[in-house]
């Protein structure tokens, strides 16, 4: 029997390689829904080719192109996530939530009850909705299997045992490509420098947080929530060849530790084929690597924002999405060259310490729609202060 697939925000990097993945063993795929925002396009080419019947397009300006251009009936077009029930009337085996963004956050809450088990990448979903997105798993029985590599590693090693065997997780940052340049030299960083990672292909977004190191900041936060395991047990180690990506150290003695090339191929295909057992082509041992794997404690210095770890709440709170939006909100001020990487960092610092912000460390998230309130409340703000 096939094994029926959901992909959310298909037309991404983690899309993209989860269909390649699929591409190669197709008979034992079938695709019931893709989705993506703006990019309608690839969308109608990618249904096309994997003859899926369902597509959601959320952009309403690219909803009203693609029901104007796609005259293939076998394609049914939706504009937001209100039918899911009609298009999955039953449970699916598999969905991979991969929408970038906050925005991705109500879809994948939203499709949790019509899935056995959900691989989520959107990082933000996690970070600002995980006590929302865990209670309806639980209600659900669905099962979660968190894709980004450091949590898809730590989750393998961890292979259900108690959380209080663990003495210490440590998370490995490339460090970007600023990890050997003198902070001295920060002030003449360009966004075309910033914008190349030395390791990874990823969005522009993205790939600056992995430059201020604010992406390892985050995935602090996703370990914390996903795994229930408190910021003191869980350090970031830099690590400049992405060969490592996670280490634990057991209560018991023992420490574990997983490598895999800098490929999120791996922990996606390994979630598609969850105890399954397959096999992927890979390269042999990096022995190169493991001979010279130089791992070392964040210079805090020149990496400031990983001192927000040390302010945050021990439990989810809607600070977080204050910090989520105050970070994109930043990050696409630096693209659009109207700040410069140190001014960049210094402000998600500066703004975020402000008190009509601290208070909501104390408050829990209730529903989404607070969420997304709070993000344009937060947006607002900004905007008023003129950056």
């Amino acid at each position: 029997m096939k094994k029926k697939i959901v992909i959310l925000g298909s037309t991404s990097s983690i899309g993209k390689s989860l269909l390649n993945i699929i591409k190669k063993d197709k008979k034992n795929f079938k695709i019931e829904l893709l989705t993506a925002n703006t990019n309608y396009k690839d969308l109608i080419k990618q249904a096309k080719k994997f003859n899926v019947k369902n597509i959601i397009v959320t952009d309403p300006n690219s909803f009203k192109k693609i029901k104007t251009l796609c005259k293939n009936k076998r394609i049914n077009i939706f504009q937001n996530f209100k039918n899911l029930k009609k298009i999955l009337p039953k449970k699916v085996d598999y969905v991979m939530s991969a929408i970038s963004g906050i925005g991705g956050l109500l879809p994948t809450y939203k499709i949790i009850n019509r899935t056995k088990l959900i691989a989520i990448a959107n990082k933000e979903a996690i970070i600002c909705g995980w006590p929302l997105i865990k209670k309806e798993m639980t209600k659900n029985k669905t099962i979660f299997i968190p894709v980004d590599s450091e949590h898809f590693s730590i989750f393998s090693l961890l292979n259900n045992r108690n959380k209080d065997e663990v003495d210490k997780i440590y998370i490995t940052a490339s460090g970007g490509p600023f990890i050997n340049l003198p902070k001295s030299q920060f002030k003449k960083i360009k966004l075309s420098e910033a914008l190349k990672h030395p390791n990874w292909s990823m969005g522009k977004k993205i790939t600056i947080d992995s430059a201020t190191l604010m992406n390892k900041v985050f995935e602090v936060i996703e370990a914390k929530n996903i795994f229930d395991i408190d910021y003191d047990k869980i350090s970031i180690l830099t690590h400049p060849k992405s060969y490592v990506h996670t280490i634990i150290k057991f209560k018991n003695g023992l420490s574990k530790i997983l490598i895999h090339e800098p490929d999120m191929t791996i922990p996606i295909y390994n979630s598609v084929y969850f105890k399954e057992n397959k096999n992927i082509k890979s390269r042999p041992v990096d022995f190169k690597n493991l001979n010279n794997l130089n791992l070392k404690k964040v210079n805090k210095n020149k990496f400031p924002l990983v001192k927000l770890l040390n302010k945050l709440p021990k439990h989810p709170s809607l600070f977080e999405t204050i910090l989520i939006t105050v970070n994109d909100y930043l990050v696409n001020k630096f693209l659009d060259r109207k700040i410069n990487f140190l001014e960049l960092t210094k402000l998600i610092i500066k703004i975020s310490k402000l008190k009509e912000f601290q208070k909501f460390k104390k408050i829990k998230p209730r529903n989404i729609n607070q969420i997304y309130n709070l993000r344009d409340y937060v947006h607002l703000k900004l905007d008023t202060l003129g950056i």
